[in-house]
């Protein structure tokens, strides 16, 4: 039954409560009541019985604010807790009301309780201060009014409605202005004028009452003081001071100090001077014033020839208000003496000045002016440096600047002198005037080259478009006259120089010159076995007017590539008498040869011979036994190509032996070519009519002749003692013939160019080598033909020259026909190295100044490596020399 109740009655409490609030109780108390002071009976008047708003829990909730009341716990009255101060509460508020809520518990009720604090007069006037201090003129017309801050008052209502009183005066009265939309306005009022002199502070009270009963007044003192006023103007003790200075007075002299006096007194005698105005105007920079002082000095130079006088007017001005203020002039008189030095000026330039402008060419026209009079006026003119220019006189200070000598803007392009002017005072005093003449170019210099002659080295088989070298030409002359463009020169030793001798047609075949920067390009790749040098002229032009030129030779030595493989040479030449030997053919590089049971070994039964179109490492080539490997019954030679037996050869080895030589170069990469050699093995008597029938067929000998010889043979050994006998008398005249020509051309063998002594250079199989600039050259060889070896370093080689000398000399037919180029290089007097290597023994080392075309090198050397280095290295693993000779002038 409780627990179904139980919310009806709560749901009833609750629209009780909210009935109950909407009415109010309202209660009235006075400010600064007593604690305990009964406010209202509030439990009655919420209709409460006695006791029971103790029992129910009647209490007043807090606001946030302190209230300053409370409820009785006994009575259920409403009574003042603590002091009640309605300006702290609600301030200038009006009416001063606190809304508070008191609770009931049991049931929980809310009521409203407004509490109206009322004002009492509890505070007095206050003004903000208790003292104000004011300064009125003496001269303030009566009438005049000043403000005043009147006092405030915390109390509202009548208590705060303020009055004022002054106290008695016959200079002041109050003013007061209410307004309902504006605060009150306060002024005090000057009712008759003041009189400094006869009291200079006024001292009054100023008193403000409230409205309240008793009325309550607060009080503020006046201090008036009378201030001075400005009706005396300062005084000058001279209207006009006169002053004498001399034009070279210095910066700081004390001109005059000019002097003013004011009766007033503070700071309306208080007098600061000014510089109003000056004659001349700009003179207002000239002279600087003092302000407190008075005194005038001079901040500048003075010029009696500008300026002869200077007007300067000066006020003085108090400090008064209004300021007033008085004025004076001063005049300064200038003294002339002699500080102006001459002054010399261009009247006329003619500059730049060419460089080939002729002797008494005016470059201009100067003029000079002292503006002192007399001795100090009369000016003397120098010029300094004295050349290439001169001074003229034309009129009285006039001067023309002429040229005495030939200019060079090569030497010096540009000149500055200087003009001296000096005056006759004393000291005298000098002007100087610098005058700056540029020489123009004109086109008088040719460009030249850095070099006369440039070396140049470039592998064959080079990419076309390469660059080669860089060409340099200065041209001292500026602008486009110094603006060098770069060409090959057809009309100069353009051409290709080989080895075997000049080939004809245009440098602009093989090369190209950058216009701009003289690069030297390639227009098509080298070949080293086709040209070896080529030599052209590269002409440098530029842009002046006219144009001038410049050569330089261009020697472009062309490095060799290994880029040729060893190519077998038909023939059997140099047999030692073992055998036979032949060739079947330029294609199949196979050799048949013939060697008897029974030889010895190191009997040379065959001759492998190979040619490389390469030169230096590239051509020296060595050859080696492919096949058979193994210890068979030859072997080759490993520099000389001679097959030869490797031991005594017996019928076991067979009728035919077949051999596979390799012939390598030592280029890198290595290049080969191989020979097959056919060697048949017969009896002593049909080898050695082989080689007779060999000795007379020569080189080339076929297979079918061959037999045919050897048939012949065997059917007489008569013959063949015959060509013994024959063979060896032929050797013995053979022997007698080189012996002679080694002994008659050996001073002078070979003339390739002009007459000399010879100097002889001694060579070996290995190779020799010599240098010189000489012109002329010798050389003289042994007996056997070998094949040359060409080795050419010419760092600055000369034009090619006119017609060839004619040869004088006979030539051993062993040269090969060394200089039967042509004519025009027979003579040549290039420093060449030529070398040639053959080590074939019995074969003979040669060399030339130049080959004929066809014929490469073939050695141990390379043309242009170091010959101190690779050349001498390269000696020493050649084998035992042999005596050739090779002269060289």
């Amino acid at each position: 039954m409780g627990v179904c109740w139980g919310p009806v009655v709560r749901v009833l409490v609750l629209q009780a409560a909210w009935a109950l609030g909407g009415g109010q109780v309202r209660y009235s108390v006075a400010e600064e009541g007593k604690a305990g002071t009964v406010v209202g009976r509030l439990a009655p008047d919420l209709g409460l019985e006695a006791g029971e708003a103790e029992a129910r829990g009647l209490r007043l909730v807090a606001q946030g604010r302190r209230a300053s009341v409370e409820v009785s716990g006994a009575s259920g009255a409403l009574v003042v807790s603590s002091r009640l101060d309605r300006e702290e509460l609600c301030g200038k508020s009006a009416p001063c009301a606190l809304r508070l809520e008191v609770l009931l518990e049991r049931p929980l009720r809310v009521f409203h309780v407004e509490l109206e604090v009322t004002d009492i007069n509890d505070n007095a006037p206050l003004f903000p201060a208790a003292r104000k201090n004011l300064s009125i003129p003496e001269n303030s017309p009566a009438g005049s009014r000043f403000p005043l801050e009147g006092a405030s008052d915390a109390d509202v209502g009548a208590n705060a409605q303020l009055s004022y009183t002054l106290s008695p005066s016959e200079h002041f009265s109050l003013d007061l202005h209410r307004s309902e939309e504006y605060r009150e306005s306060l002024f005090l009022v000057l009712t008759k004028a003041l009189d400094r002199e006869t009291l200079p502070v006024h001292r009054l009270v100023l008193t403000a009452s409230d409205g309240g009963r008793p009325s309550l007044t607060g009080t503020m003192e006046l201090v008036i003081s009378v201030l001075d006023a400005n009706d005396n103007a300062p005084q000058f003790n001279q209207s006009v001071y006169k002053v004498q200075l001399p034009e070279n007075a210095a910066e700081g002299t004390l001109v005059v100090r000019v002097n003013a006096t004011d009766p007033d007194e503070g700071s309306n005698c208080e007098i600061t001077f000014a510089l109003i105005k000056t004659f001349p105007p700009k003179a207002l920079n000239l002279f600087i014033l003092k302000p407190k002082t008075g005194e005038i000095r001079l901040a500048g130079a003075l010029d009696f020839e500008e300026v002869r006088s200077y007007e300067i007017e000066i006020e003085a001005r108090d400090k008064g208000t209004p300021p007033l203020s008085g004025h004076c002039k001063v005049v300064v008189e200038v003294l002339d003496v002699n500080d102006n030095a001459p002054e010399v000026w261009v009247t006329s330039l003619s500059v730049p000045v060419a460089e080939d402008a002729s002797v008494g060419t005016v470059v201009a026209l100067l003029s000079v002016r002292d503006r002192d009079s007399g001795a100090n006026g009369r000016v003397r003119c120098a010029l300094w440096p004295a050349a290439p220019f001169g001074l003229v006189a034309t009129l009285s200070g006039s001067y023309s600047l002429v040229l005495r000598e030939a200019l060079d803007r090569e030497r010096v392009s540009e000149y500055e002198v200087e003009v001296r002017a000096e005056d006759g005072g004393a000291p005298a005093l000098r002007g100087r005037l610098a005058v700056r003449v540029p020489v123009s170019d004109v086109n008088d210099n040719a460009p030249a080259f850095a070099q006369a002659v440039y070396t140049v080295l470039a592998r064959e088989n080079n990419a076309a478009g390469a660059e080669l070298a860089r060409v340099w030409a200065r041209d001292p002359d500026e602008a486009g006259n110094g603006r060098v463009r770069y060409s090959v020169w057809e009309g100069g030793a353009g051409g290709a120089w080989a080895v075997g001798g000049w080939r004809s047609g245009a440098a602009s075949s093989y090369v190209s010159v950058d216009a701009e920067s003289g690069r030297v390009w390639a227009l098509r790749a080298l070949d080293y076995e086709e040209v070896q040098v080529v030599q052209f002229e590269v002409r440098a032009v530029d842009a002046g007017e006219p144009p001038l030129c410049g050569n330089a030779t261009v020697q472009l030595f062309v490095v060799d590539e290994n880029d040729n493989a060893p190519a077998l040479l038909p023939g059997a030449g140099g047999v030692g008498g073992g055998g036979a030997s032949g060739w079947s053919g330029p294609e199949s590089g196979a050799l048949w040869a013939w060697a008897a049971w029974g030889a010895p070994a190191g009997q040379v039964v065959a001759k492998i011979r190979a040619v490389d179109a390469d030169s230096g490492y590239n051509a020296w080539l060595r050859y080696e036994l492919w096949e058979p490997r193994g210890k068979g019954p030859f072997r080759v030679g490993l520099y000389s190509g001679e097959v030869s037996t490797a031991r005594a050869l017996e019928e076991a080895d067979g009728p035919r032996q077949r051999l596979v030589i390799v012939v390598r170069d030592h280029g890198e990469p290595s290049r080969s070519a191989t020979a097959t050699l056919s060697v048949s093995l017969v009896e002593g008597a049909e080898a050695a009519l082989a080689a007779a029938g060999s000795s007379w067929s020569g080189p080339g000998l076929r297979a079918a002749a061959g037999a045919e010889g050897v048939a012949g043979a065997s059917s007489s050994w008569t013959n063949v003692w015959l060509v013994v006998a024959i063979c060896a008398v032929s050797s013995v005249f053979m022997v007698a013939v080189v012996l002679y020509g080694a002994w008659r051309w050996a001073p002078r063998a070979g003339v390739l160019s002009g007459p000399g002594p010879a100097t002889l250079v001694c060579a070996s199989e290995v190779g020799s080598w010599s240098y010189s600039q000489r012109q002329s050259r010798s050389l003289c060889v042994a007996d056997g033909a070998g094949k040359s070896d060409l080795m050419v370093f010419s760092p600055n080689l000369p034009p090619p020259p006119g017609p060839a000398a004619k040869e004088t000399q006979p030539e051993p037919p062993a040269l090969l026909d060394t200089v039967s180029g042509p004519p025009s290089l027979a003579s040549r007097p290039f420093p060449l190295l030529a070398l040639t290597y053959h080590p074939t023994p019995g074969q003979a080392l040669f060399g030339a100044g130049l080959l004929p075309r066809g014929v490469r090198a073939v050695g141990a050397w390379q043309v242009l490596k170091d010959v101190t280095g690779t050349f001498a290295s390269a000696l020493a693993t050649l084998p035992e020399p042999r005596a050739v000779c090779v002269g060289e002038d």
